[in-house]
């Protein structure tokens, strides 16, 4: 900004100086006289007050030639005229004035890297738009801020020329020609200063990098000022967790080549020595909760001083404190130095303040989506204490809806009432009605088409309807299902739904049956909240199956004992019912905690069975950027009344979500007579993942790349397993398949894409082995 002000400055204040120094020739020299009349001329815009406001005489008042220089100076002062003459004559003072022109226009040409009307509101911001008095030295300062636009994306190279076109009515355009130039990229990062950790490991601590393999993805090798100053910080708390308190950092050198296209970047900093703590002590007014409060202090004597654990503390106590109604409540940690042994005492001094309770909760922003949809989430309640645990769980239900784009909860005192607050939920609704269409591609599923309607927020009473449908070479299914989250007013859930199936077979490398199934039906489940984690499920379908397009020439053999034993057509009712409680930080690409379900399906009338499920997903964070990720799974089937479990409902395993190596869908028993997979009724799956930071895009967790071993059977609970055509026997279909491979994984914008190459371990005779499957999109 320095740059700015000086031409600015100097441009002003010159024409003030030979105002000053030349005022006595401009204006003819004159004896002292009595003002009788004062006459403006070239007065076109500006209001005449303005120029009579400038004067430092009155009609009547005495008028000397040092007056006149004072009257030139102050109306030069006021920026609105490039010339002022001051004459008189018969006692009448004239003032001849040239307004300077004002801006009819702003364009710009041949800018792509921003949009216009965001820079033409920045140029406002200081003095430049349309509608303002032009000025050159206030034209300097629009060129200036605008070229600091572009260095701030990393446009070193970009030229601007400012072009000034006369307009009629003492009028003019102006246009900025920008020509843009290359990106320039930051081709390296010195770090001068660092003795206790290596450059590698500071580096691995800042977002902007050198360019690599996937900078071209991730921008990350894109010089930013507010990216730098981040990064600086990070730094700084890397030092700080790892005790170094007198750490400190100079402002960082940033340079550029001749040719404007590489970057350097320089930083000094300044360690000093890591402090241990010698004592850590709570002070202040703790209210006899001293037993509850020291448990929360996660830093303990003997440790290096860590900010994160310090802060983690301070956090830890004001939560506590504000779960009982302490809403400003502090905890302020002090740590005294002893530099010349390197140690530190270590005192947080608490003050809860004044206990409050909650006066009313007001909602706004939500112009569809009625209060008590809003509300109903809130745990938070009106005339109670104030509790931040349950405003913080509030805020968390409500964003969980999906149907704001912000939710914003804040408190506020209530004026003369030092006891209350206001709890105010700000929402920004955003559209939840979507009409989808996709298409996916998977090494088992083949082609996948996808199409959709949906309304999750319904009149803005919170329930959800929908119609999805898709198909694949596999599976078509077409489901319209309807959704009332709070059936009841204590969150009991309600989903009514019909659908439509239809299956064909999975066939082997070298099966060719041939049959069709149809399923219709529909379904009415309940779910119950048991905790703000865990949900409970049941309910009951009914579904109607139809097997077609069946020959004893081409028709599995298992599917022809199916028809023999329960016929073509068959109704049921399934019953249902399950747990799940899901602890993830995130449902996208999680790095912490876990998701675990149990389920039952019971069916009665024509095909009497049940089916058990199980299964856990956890996830442990290996440091920043690697994450452990552990599945099980487990399913188990059984026919009730002597009858053989249905074979169309059996489970299946293999290629990518189960053992992957394999073929989809290729574990388990083979048919006897066309060599089709068949799978079985029950299924046990085991995979061990562990995610690594794809290289240039570690601060992407959508983009990740994994290792990977995997583990799983498909069997029959009533024991036996087909093995294959006479021709083709396989040796173990139904036997425990090993893999290990790595894998790609991403939140691509056509959905999420799934790579591996798997290598299937102690692999038998008959075993379908695929090393390399892929999926993008998701079928349901």
């Amino acid at each position: 900004m320095s740059f700015s002000r000086k031409p600015t400055f100097a441009l002003r204040v010159l024409p003030l100086l030979v105002a000053s120094l030349l005022a006595p020739a401009l204006a003819n020299a004159f004896a002292p006289f009595v003002v009788r009349d004062i006459q403006v001329n070239g007065i076109q815009r500006v209001d005449p007050g303005a120029v009579f406001a400038s004067l430092p005489v009155k009609v009547g008042e005495s008028f000397s030639e040092e007056q006149a220089a004072d009257a030139i100076q102050r109306l030069y002062a006021t920026g609105f005229f490039s010339d002022v003459q001051i004459d008189t004559g018969t006692n009448v003072l004239i003032v001849n004035v040239k307004e300077r022109p004002t801006i009819a226009s702003v364009s710009f040409n041949g800018m792509r890297e921003f949009d216009a009307k965001n820079i033409t509101n920045s140029l406002a911001q200081v003095g430049f738009g349309e509608g303002r008095v032009f000025d050159r030295s206030m034209l300097e300062r629009a060129e200036f801020e605008l070229k600091q636009q572009y260095l701030s994306k990393g446009k070193y190279g970009v030229e601007i020329t400012p072009i000034i076109t006369p307009l009629p009515r003492n009028r003019v355009g102006v246009s900025f020609d920008i020509f843009e130039g290359g990106l320039a990229k930051i081709k390296e990062i010195r770090i001068v200063g660092s003795e206790a950790f290596s450059q590698g490991d500071l580096l691995d601590q800042m977002e902007l990098t050198t360019s690599g393999m996937m900078t071209w993805y991730t921008g990350t090798d894109k010089y930013s000022r507010e990216k730098l100053e981040g990064d600086m910080e990070r730094i700084r708390s890397y030092y700080l967790n790892r005790g170094f308190l007198e750490y400190s950092a100079e402002p960082p050198q940033v340079s550029i080549s001749p040719d404007r296209k590489d970057i350097f970047i320089t930083l000094t900093i300044h360690e000093g020595q890591p402090y241990t703590l010698n004592s850590v002590k709570l002070a202040g007014d703790l209210l006899g909760l001293e037993d509850k409060i020291q448990p929360l202090v996660q830093q303990k004597e003997g440790e290096v001083f860590s900010s994160d654990k310090t802060s983690g503390t301070v956090k830890a106590i004001t939560d506590y404190l504000g779960g009982l109604g302490y809403a400003f409540a502090n905890a302020n940690p002090n740590p005294v130095l002893d530099r010349e042994n390197h140690t530190a005492d270590l005192t947080f001094y608490v003050d809860p303040g004044r206990r409050v309770y909650v006066r009313r909760i007001e909602v706004g922003g939500n112009v569809r989506t009625r209060d008590e949809v809003v509300r109903r989430e809130m745990r938070q309640q009106e005339a109670a204490w104030y509790d931040s645990d349950a405003i913080k769980f509030s805020r968390d239900r409500v964003d969980r809806l999906g149907y704001f784009n912000e939710v914003d909860v804040n408190t506020k005192p209530v004026p003369g009432s030092p006891d209350q607050v206001d709890v105010n939920v700000a929402v920004q609704e955003k559209p939840t009605g979507l009409v989808n269409l996709g298409i996916g591609y998977g090494s088992t599923d083949k082609l996948m088409l996808s199409a959709g309607i949906s309304q999750d927020n319904i009149f803005g009473s919170g329930n959800s309807l929908s119609l999805q449908v898709n198909t694949s070479k596999v599976n078509r299914a077409a489901v319209i299902s309807h959704t009332n989250p709070f059936w009841t007013g204590d969150g009991i859930s309600k989903t009514t739904s019909i659908y439509y199936r239809r299956t064909t077979p999975y066939q082997s490398n070298d099966g060719w049956g041939d049959y069709q199934n149809t399923a219709i039906g529909g379904g009415l489940n309940f779910g119950v909240p048991i905790s703000e984690y865990d949900r409970v499920f049941m309910g009951v379908n009914f579904e109607h199956n139809k097997l077609s397009r069946l020959s004893p020439e081409y028709t599995p053999r298992a599917y022809q004992d199916y028809v023999n034993e329960y016929g073509e057509g068959t109704n049921t009712f399934i019953f249902n019912l399950g747990w799940s409680k899901d602890t993830r930080d995130s449902a996208i690409a999680p790095n912490k905690g876990s998701l675990t379900s149990l389920s039952a399906d019971m069916g009665t009338v024509d095909l009497r069975y049940y089916m058990l499920r199980a299964s856990h997903q956890h996830y442990i964070p290996l440091g920043r950027a690697y994450t452990l990720a552990l599945n099980g799974a487990i399913d188990y089937g059984r026919s009730i009344g002597g009858k053989s479990f249905p074979v169309i409902k059996n489970v299946y395993a293999g290629g990518i979500g189960s053992v992957r190596g394999y073929e989809g869908a290729s574990l388990g028993g083979r048919d006897t007579l066309t060599g089709d997979y068949l799978g079985g009724s029950r299924r046990m799956i085991a995979n061990a993942q562990l995610y690594l930071p794809f290289p240039g895009a570690s601060r992407d967790r959508t983009l990740r790349w994994f290792v990977f071993a995997d583990a799983g059977k498909v069997d029959n609970t009533s024991g036996g397993c087909p093995m294959g055509r006479p021709d083709r026997v396989s040796e173990d279909p139904c036997g425990w398949k090993y893999a290990a491979g790595l894998g790609l994984s991403w939140e691509s914008p056509l959905g999420p894409l799934q790579l591996s190459y798997g290598r299937a371990l102690r692999a038998k005779e008959g075993d379908d082995k695929q090393a390399f499957q892929f999926q993008i999109g998701t079928a349901f």
